[in-house]
């Protein structure tokens, strides 16, 4: 009498509460593939075909990390600027409610929607020497356009929205019964925000600082026009690209954006570390 294979050998395998899980998978790798793996392929190999003397000589070259300098410093200035007064409009448009709440909400995303180079352009126009603000703070010795701080403001304007979506869902979440509760055990104002507030907030704030932070180092569109675009001065490294295609010096161009590339991942992969050791420490998962 021949024996029966046992049950025990057939593994059935365990149906998915969401199927297509192979299709969609498929299709997320094809698409990252082609929009964004095939495109920095292309910037590698051909930053890789210039040599290395080469690549370092446009990289060493003053004006290239005149550029560089400003774009990232700008940049990160901003992305703190906006991370201070972002979590402050969260807490605004959540903890309170006041005649027009909605409008300001609705205000927060009009970055999103205004072309960069018209938003540019106003930013340019108000802070000029003979604009609105401008011709107010030149009395005092300030000046806004055509200066590292114009660039400064601009990305300040784009960002904040990035910070403010990211903190205020995880911020609609914290219970103002944790306060009281906090409140009730002896704990100062400040003593809240700080010890039981933020912690909780520390990951969705970080993520809106690398997302600010990336979309300035980035921006071309709402910085030209207020930068005024002096070498060594406010000339930020997205424009020195453009201006390296225009003399057709393309490989000028692609050393410059393999540099941005790389300091812009070395950049976001310590926010992202440390956003994890935040998670880790609080005990916060999204």
């Amino acid at each position: 009498m021949t024996s029966t294979p046992s049950a025990a050998r057939w593994h059935w395998k365990t149906p998915s509460v969401i199927p297509g899980f192979g299709l969609t998978l498929g299709f997320t790798l094809a698409y990252l593939t082609l929009i964004i793996l095939i495109p920095l392929a292309g910037l590698a190999w051909r930053s890789a075909s210039l040599g290395w003397s080469d690549f370092f000589r446009l990289v060493m070259d003053p004006r290239t990390l005149g550029a560089l300098k400003v774009s990232f410093s700008t940049a990160l200035i901003a992305a703190v600027i906006n991370v201070i007064f972002g979590v402050v409009t969260a807490w605004v448009l959540v903890r309170y409610n006041f005649p027009g709440r909605r409008i300001v909400d609705a205000m927060v995303d009009l970055p999103f929607a205004i072309p960069t180079a018209v938003a540019g352009i106003a930013l340019t126009s108000i802070y000029a020497p003979n604009g609105l603000i401008g011709s107010l703070l030149a009395p005092l010795g300030i000046k806004v356009a055509y200066t590292p701080l114009g660039i400064i403001v601009a990305l300040i304007a784009i960002g904040l929205p990035f910070v403010v979506r990211t903190v205020q869902p995880v911020m609609q979440e914290i219970s103002q019964e944790v306060e009281e509760a906090a409140a009730s055990l002896g704990a100062n104002r400040f003593q809240t925000i700080f010890r039981v507030i933020l912690p909780g907030l520390t990951p969705a704030i970080l993520t809106g600082f690398a997302l600010a932070l990336a979309r300035g180092i980035g921006e071309y569109g709402s910085v030209i026009f207020i930068a005024g675009n002096i070498p060594f001065v406010s000339e930020i490294a997205p424009l020195l690209i453009v201006i390296r295609l225009e003399e057709f010096d393309y490989g000028a161009a692609t050393a410059i954006a393999s540099v941005m590339l790389i300091i812009a991942f070395l950049m976001l992969l310590l926010i992202n570390l440390t956003q994890a050791w935040s998670r880790r420490r609080f005990g916060y998962e999204q």
